[in-house]
């Protein structure tokens, strides 16, 4: 700042985004790219380069929350890729219950003697 050049200025203004694909269950891509003031979440995905570019069928978002490819970005922003869901959570769950039984999880694995179900 004080050289008078002008270069520290405009490399403390770049945005440092942090980019994750996930794309398959259990495989996690992450990688950072520097990227001038005003930048969307499309710049950050563009600038990723191979590791986002098979995003067909994927949301996007910053920070576990879907937004629109024109966002503009802040610092440190961190920019996600998300597959679609193949099964429906509440769905997965009642099978999953339903499968062990109710005695056998949750609340209902340690119940009192003589205590009413769910209690």
């Amino acid at each position: 700042m004080a050289d008078g050049t002008g270069a520290a200025p405009a490399a403390a203004a770049a945005l440092q985004i942090t980019v994750v694909v996930s794309p398959a269950p259990r495989q996690v891509s992450e990688c950072t790219v520097q990227l001038p003031p005003g930048s969307t979440l499309a710049d950050a995905l563009q600038a990723a380069g191979p590791m986002a570019a098979q995003r067909e069928g994927m949301v996007c978002g910053i920070w576990g929350r879907v937004q629109p490819e024109t966002t503009v970005l802040k610092d440190q922003d961190r920019v996600e890729l998300y597959r679609g869901l193949k099964v429906d959570p509440k769905v997965a769950r009642r099978e999953r219950f339903a499968r062990q039984g109710a005695r056998a999880t949750g609340l209902f694995a340690r119940q009192r003697p003589g205590g009413k179900s769910g209690y």
